[in-house]
């Protein structure tokens, strides 16, 4: 086991690797969040207007 996790000795490098990878996924996930709301709150600011142009033309 021990000899796995060191990865013949490049366990540093590797482990790092994969740090640096879950940091980036997590990283998107949140930023794809984030553009989601922004875009769902511009569709509905965007109804709120067109629905008020509509009733008052």
């Amino acid at each position: 086991m021990i000899e796995w996790l060191s990865m013949g000795g490049y366990a540093y490098y590797v482990w790092m690797s994969y740090g640096m990878l879950a940091i980036a996924i997590v990283l998107e996930l949140f930023s794809l969040a984030a553009r989601r709301r922004h875009a769902l709150d511009q569709v509905a600011q965007y109804d709120e207007e067109a629905g008020f142009e509509e009733k008052a033309g």
